[in-house]
């Protein structure tokens, strides 16, 4: 098998590169998805598959998938691959993406149960690991607010590990929007905060936990700021029982989600 695609400067190359920028995946509504666990979970919004022939054997039966959708691939040489990833060491198989973030209401409608809210959050690791976190604990969609970094930065997408492509997103809408939408919706909104004024459990020995809840996790660095604290029904702290100083955003994020879990599969 030669490949198809060789040089890094052809236009397809180039218009991938381009998708690093977050200005261009907006105007383009494309973004890239690296390795073969995030080209098998993204099939279904695929527009264009690239592999090395080397890729094309070790993965046949993501390339199996993919034919079967009627995604369009192209064979190319490690070095143009190479060029269009974000990462050191390529994994031979890129997927160029179609955007999957839904509208609010679309949500709200769907009257969810457990939802994560990233407000302000900057980093695209901490993005993609508690998206992919909700996703394990069974959320019924992810949130980020207009103040969040965006959830298709390559760095955010590979840290998903794939979820990204399992449960609704939703992208750019301002706090105050959210916070409003899902109380309408009778979803309880509770902020995670190590200053909160309620224990995790606390809340979960009286029972408030079961119902439809919405957690609201903040920026890394400084937490979540007072006027989106006061959006919420509670502001509840993750109880340290040993000598941490404080956990960092993915696993208070992890804990609370699967706690609200636990309580409203235990209902």
């Amino acid at each position: 098998m030669q490949p198809e695609l060789t040089s890094v400067r052809s236009p397809r190359v180039t218009a991938a590169r381009k998708l690093g920028k977050r200005s261009f995946r907006g105007k383009e509504r494309r973004f890239l998805a690296e390795g073969p666990q995030a080209v098998r979970e993204a099939v279904e919004h695929l527009v264009e598959v690239y592999v090395t022939p080397e890729a094309a054997e070790r993965h046949a039966d993501i390339l199996a998938a993919a034919r079967a959708a009627r995604v369009p691939m192209l064979t190319a040489s490690a070095e143009v691959i190479a060029e269009m990833s974000d990462t050191v060491t390529p994994q031979g198989i890129v997927g160029l993406c179609r955007f999957l973030d839904r509208p609010l209401a679309e949500i709200l409608t769907a009257r969810p149960r457990l939802v994560a809210v990233l407000a302000h959050v900057r980093d695209p690791g901490n993005a993609g690991t508690v998206l992919r976190c909700a996703d394990a604990a069974g959320a019924d969609a992810v949130v980020l607010t207009d103040a969040s970094v965006d959830i298709y930065n390559p760095k955010a997408v590979r840290a998903s590990a794939g979820s990204l492509f399992h449960l609704p997103v939703v992208v750019d809408v301002p706090v105050e929007e959210v916070a409003q939408g899902l109380a309408g919706a009778g979803v309880r909104v509770l902020a995670a905060d190590g200053a909160g004024d309620r224990d995790l459990d606390e809340e979960l020995d009286a029972g408030a936990m079961a119902g439809p809840t919405a957690w609201v996790f903040g920026n890394e660095a400084w937490g979540l700021p007072e006027e989106t604290r006061a959006l919420a029904d509670s502001v509840v702290r993750v109880p340290i029982h040993g000598r941490a100083e404080s956990l960092n955003l993915a696993t208070a994020a992890a804990v609370c989600l699967y706690a609200s879990a636990r309580a409203q599969r235990s209902r």
